[in-house]
């Protein structure tokens, strides 16, 4: 009975981080929302994406020529983090900022690894890969978030 309770709070759990309720009573299917809203803006800004299984688009500027970190790897990386819109929520100086990849918001730990050490490149991550429909600091539950970042060292 305990495992089948866990296990019910768990399929709860992912399915409202799918899908909302407005306050008058609309759901509101965030993935189909977010995949519409990415790749509108890949189109409006003429950017060359792939889409993995999971629905995070990423863009690789530079591949880097260094090692490849995998999902557990420390990693120093510069990014700036915006909106569709191009409202900046966050930003790390040039020399970046350090942390663990299981550490962070699933968009990243997946993304990152597509670069080498020295590479670069564009993060659009759905809100099932980053808060999800939850608010989160100045970030709007179910929000688009668009990373360009700069994988600078694996430590």
């Amino acid at each position: 009975m305990k495992h089948l309770f866990a296990s019910l709070l768990v399929l709860t759990l992912f399915i409202s981080c799918s899908k909302d309720k407005t306050s008058d009573g609309v759901t509101i299917d965030y993935v189909a929302k977010n995949d519409k809203e990415i790749i509108d803006y890949i189109a409006k800004n003429k950017l060359t994406a792939q889409k993995s299984d999971t629905g995070l688009y990423y863009v690789i500027n530079e591949p880097g020529t260094g090692a490849q970190p995998t999902a557990t790897s420390n990693v120093t990386v510069a990014y700036k983090g915006y909106f569709t819109n191009g409202s900046v929520f966050d930003q790390s100086s040039a020399a970046g900022i350090a942390f663990g990849l299981n550490q962070v918001i699933k968009g990243w730990t997946e993304g990152i690894q597509h670069f080498k050490t020295g590479g670069s490149g564009i993060l659009l991550v759905p809100a099932h890969l980053g808060y999800g429909n939850y608010d989160y600091n100045t970030i709007p539950g179910g929000s688009v978030l668009i990373f360009e970042v700069k994988l600078i060292s694996i430590n």
